[in-house]
């Protein structure tokens, strides 16, 4: 038994046009998902026993099930409900949905493991709450945020491989292409296994990156900001001995 190359070679367009489609879609529902992931975060810090047990319960429930099944469901559910969309755009939205549950606990415990005087004491001053988030929360809790959420979006890529079942053209579906053509299983996806080691290295490389970035222009945010130089001269007050 021998390694075929002739069959990479011959459809290698189906393999750029497959990765091409993959990196698209993951990338829509990163950005996607963290958008979602965010605003849950910030709506679970309102003290709102409904709102806290709404985004409990949705967390919940997209962290609980299978992927594929999630996929079925909203594959399946929005045309019963009257709703027809490409089967691309269908996997983006279950990606988006199913990332959006771990990026929201990501950002929410980075925001709570922040001493909570540090948002207030920065509304004190009479930043608004924005401001507070960008200039004294954010520049914080951001370089803790790389690691885990590069590790969730490593394991979204790997599931995105998912979508070929319902019939969405990424890369492991041209690789079943490529396979039912050829009967050259083993040809097809390890060229696959190669290109999908390719992404993910790709991306924890610059995830690694920023990272470092991150970490170094974490303490020149603070100092060159005008309201968190306010701030943190605030915090750098010595305390009123009580008498």
């Amino acid at each position: 038994m021998t390694f075929d190359l002739s069959i990479l070679a011959q459809y290698w367009p189906l393999f750029v046009k497959g990765t091409w489609l993959t990196i698209r879609i993951c990338l829509a529902a990163t950005i996607i998902g963290y958008v979602i992931g965010i605003v849950l975060a910030l709506l679970s810090q309102i003290p709102s026993r409904a709102i806290k047990a709404a985004i409990e319960i949705y967390l919940l429930t997209l962290r609980a099930i299978p992927f594929i099944i999630l996929l079925f469901v909203v594959y399946y559910g929005l045309p019963f409900s009257g709703i027809r969309i490409p089967a691309v755009i269908t996997g983006t939205i279950a990606l988006s949905l199913y990332a959006s549950a771990y990026y929201a606990e990501i950002v929410r415990a980075a925001i709570e493991a922040l001493p909570r005087g540090q948002y207030e004491s920065a509304r004190v001053i009479g930043m608004s709450a924005l401001q507070a988030m960008r200039h004294v929360i954010f520049p914080q809790i951001v370089p803790t945020l790389v690691p885990p959420s590069t590790n969730i979006t490593l394991t979204m890529i790997k599931e995105s491989a998912v979508l070929s079942s319902i019939t969405v053209a990424e890369l492991t579906y041209q690789s079943l292409v490529v396979q039912g053509n050829t009967f050259a299983p083993f040809e097809a996806f390890a060229a696959v296994t190669l290109i999908y080691w390719a992404i993910t290295a790709i991306v924890a490389h610059a995830a690694s990156l920023l990272e470092r970035r991150f970490g170094r222009a974490r303490s020149e945010h603070l100092v060159g900001s005008a309201l968190a130089a306010s701030f943190l001269s605030l915090e750098a007050m010595p305390k009123r001995s009580r008498r």
